[in-house]
């Protein structure tokens, strides 16, 4: 996927819509992300910081994959580029930007 990145990016350039990979992207004119919630990874990181803070030696932090992702649909720009976002995935979204 990261090869057909270089080829999709100035596709959407040429229609006005920015790429991301994150909610931020979205918010600023990207299409959509669908990735690791940075919200909870930053909780995650804080009991880590606490536990270690409070005397604990890194060795016994367990390792920790992302458990929660998110997906958020930017409609504006889909609807900028003439695609259309069936409803069921809408629907299965985090946040859609209207």
């Amino acid at each position: 996927m990261e090869s057909k990145k270089v080829s999709i990016v100035p596709c959407l350039s040429e229609l006005g819509v920015r790429g991301g990979k994150t909610r931020k992207a979205c918010h600023r004119g990207g299409l959509a992300s669908y990735g690791v919630d940075l919200n909870d990874q930053y909780r995650r990181a804080a009991s880590y910081v606490d536990r270690l803070l409070k005397g604990g030696s890194p060795a016994d932090l367990p390792v920790q994959a992302p458990d929660k992702f998110e997906l958020v649909i930017n409609l504006h720009a889909v609807k900028a580029i003439g695609l259309d976002v069936p409803l069921h995935l809408q629907q299965r979204a985090d946040e859609v930007i209207e």
